[in-house]
């Protein structure tokens, strides 16, 4: 605690809600199966990394048995990390295309076939993006995010994914509800408001509101995630409120970003969006960024682009302890009803942002979630 850049005192308020996303990534399917040899999975490009530069902190190795998170066995080991430091609910990567569905397993089998913690709360942040297929990326002339990956949807299919997980999820006990409400997230907010032209978004929400009350809800909670400023205007429209996943580097930045200097940015930038779309923000904090694991080492330069650049450096548990009490502060002053953070995320080993203990510092990412529930960050006298 000594070491905190601003003074500590415990808060009074109500409790905050903290959250935390979960990459159900780690297990097989056939979409990776058929382009990786019997027993490869994503922890290899993640033990293998290699370091880009020199100081560069590669590989990030777990501080656990790699594990298979269709296993219900390591929900049990997820959910006891949430629960002894703090974190109330875990948000899953829900992978969906019209009826496909990808890596549901780590949530179908893993969590929900857990049944010592059985009642530990959870909800779904809809991916609308296809995972890659192969990993390491290869360096092609063509667009960051591949046609194939992308999820086109309509009204008619929206309203039959609504209907799938509510079926499937929101009915039971232990989905996270705000106000009675099913939390539901969509990842790439912008691109799905590309899909629904903005004369058919009222008519969509009003026939999932009533489809939400035949069921037995007052409504649902349908958070934007990632809002893109062009479409502002349109998320009061069809959205309840807005949030970010990985808020953290600047895309088109410096190749090495300090990670002190992105707080700074990124805190300063959440009630921007609270005004550019007239809804509640609820912010989103990361212990770092470093997704190079994810790109082939065979090329000359770096290139300009994911998953080569950028790196965020200088992250360490402490600076990701204030980061996240700035953002308790913020939600509890802005969204006293509901003060709800998030955290990307527990799990993103290949990108670098990650809560589960590691050889380096252990428990101390973890350690630092309970720090900033129990303790508001504020400036001194």
């Amino acid at each position: 605690m000594d070491n905190c850049r601003q003074k500590i005192i415990p808060f009074m308020s109500k409790n905050p809600i903290i959250s935390v996303y979960v990459y159900p990534g780690w297990h097989s399917c056939p979409e990776r199966d058929k382009n990786f040899p019997k027993g490869w999975s994503e922890w290899d490009i993640v033990i293998n990394a290699k370091p880009r530069f020199e100081g560069h902190l590669q590989p990030k190795i777990p501080g656990f048995p790699l594990y298979d998170d269709s296993k219900p066995e390591t929900a049990t080991f997820q959910k006891e990390l949430c629960i002894n430091y703090g974190i109330d609910l875990m948000i899953y990567g829900f992978f969906w295309s019209r009826g496909k569905k990808i890596f549901e397993k780590a949530l179908d089998e893993g969590f929900l076939g857990e049944k010592q913690y059985k009642n530990f709360s959870f909800a779904i942040m809809w991916a609308n993006r296809m995972p890659r297929g192969v990993l390491p990326i290869k360096l092609k002339p063509t667009e960051v995010i591949e046609s194939s990956r992308l999820v086109y949807t309509d009204p008619e299919d929206f309203f039959n994914l609504i209907k799938f997980v509510t079926e499937k999820y929101f009915l039971r006990t232990n989905y996270f509800k705000i106000n009675g409400k099913p939390l539901f997230s969509i990842f790439d907010s912008a691109f799905f408001l590309r899909q629904i032209p903005a004369e058919f978004l009222s008519g969509l929400r009003e026939k999932i509101r009533k489809y939400m009350v035949e069921v037995g809800f007052p409504d649902i909670h349908i958070m934007a995630i990632n809002p893109a400023p062009e479409y502002c205007g349109q998320y009061k429209s069809f959205f309840d409120s807005v949030s970010h996943y990985v808020f953290l580097p600047d895309w088109k930045g410096d190749y090495l970003q300090d990670y002190s200097e992105l707080i700074d940015k990124r805190s300063s930038e959440w009630q921007l969006f609270h005004g550019l779309t007239g809804l509640s923000y609820f912010p989103s904090v990361s212990p770092g960024w470093d997704a190079t694991p994810r790109g082939v080492t065979n090329i000359k330069n770096t290139p300009k682009r994911y998953p080569w650049w950028p790196v965020v450096v200088n992250n360490t548990p402490e600076l990701f302890r204030d980061f996240l009490a700035q953002a308790i502060k913020f939600s509890l002053t802005n969204n006293p009803k509901f003060p709800f953070v998030s955290i990307a995320s527990l799990n993103e080993w290949s990108e670098g942002h990650y809560l589960e203990p590691d050889g380096r510092y252990g428990y101390k990412w973890l350690e630092m979630v309970k720090e900033a529930r129990d303790c508001i960050c504020l400036e001194q006298d």
